[in-house]
């Protein structure tokens, strides 16, 4: 029921997101930053999708982008993002998704992660793997950061970070390695576990744009850690997501200890 709510609420939001998708008068408002964008098919998504989890599971405490904690007594905690990605949705960039992670007792246990506009269904549950469309899915075996494809992306307001972004990018592009910046953290994880890059590190990510992804790549062999290689929450802000073999390197690179 658990598994069959979540792929329901997923495909459902992904319905909106691509009805939308593409609507030259689509109405698109701002955040806290200029370039932070709102539209009105993130709230559309997002009203689909709990309605749809709220028909299953009435009781169960959600946490989602637009509407913040709807909380409740239960153990069961639903992350959403209704449409991750959404400046580029807003741009008519078809790389952007719906990410839905479900935590048990503080502890993630499956996650959605769905492209309509790509037809990439992602979903992974603990302890049985991850797949692409119904097929399983596993981390590259690339074991040099060197020879390596990472994917990053930056946030909206990073000049008070220590160890900022930008410093880290540099460090990666002055040696070569390539370093793709797609816009949608839940689709760069989920592009980690399918083996399509190495690794993939963020700063000052939330709760909703890693919580189904980060699951995706565990599930699909990887590793996640936050900047000091300590065990991932999606409460933190910082991530570090690769095939494993990679994580130790990326980490001194990271943090400067070359």
């Amino acid at each position: 029921m658990l598994q069959e709510t979540l792929i329901k609420a997923t495909r459902a939001g992904a319905a909106v997101l691509e009805k939308f998708f593409s609507n030259k008068d689509l109405i698109i408002s701002n955040k806290e930053g200029i370039n932070n964008l709102v539209t009105e098919a993130d709230h559309a998504a997002e009203k689909t999708i709990i309605e749809t989890i709220r028909e299953a599971f009435p009781d169960h405490y959600l946490l989602t982008e637009e509407s913040g904690e709807l909380p409740s007594g239960s153990n069961y905690k639903w992350i959403i993002d209704p449409i991750d990605g959404t400046v580029n949705f807003a741009h008519g960039i078809p790389i952007c998704c719906v990410s839905i992670g479900l935590e048990k007792d503080g502890k993630m246990i499956m996650g959605a992660v769905y492209n309509p506009l790509f037809n990439e269904f992602y979903l992974a549950e603990r302890g049985k793997g991850a797949t692409l469309n119904g097929k399983p899915i596993h981390v590259s075996s690339m074991d040099e950061v060197i020879k390596s494809c990472l994917v990053t992306g930056f946030p909206y307001t990073y000049l008070d970070l220590p160890n900022g972004p930008l410093q880290c990018f540099e460090r990666f592009i002055r040696k070569g390695v390539p370093v793709r910046r797609l816009g949608s953290a839940a689709i760069d994880l989920c592009w980690v576990a399918a083996g399509r890059f190495d690794g993939f590190y963020e700063h000052k990510l939330q709760a909703w744009d890693s919580a189904a992804g980060f699951l995706m790549v565990e599930e699909a062999g990887g590793k996640v850690t936050d900047f000091t290689g300590k065990h991932y929450s999606p409460y933190q802000p910082h991530l570090l997501a690769t095939n494993g073999k990679i994580h130790d390197e990326m980490l001194n690179w990271i943090n400067d200890r070359l």
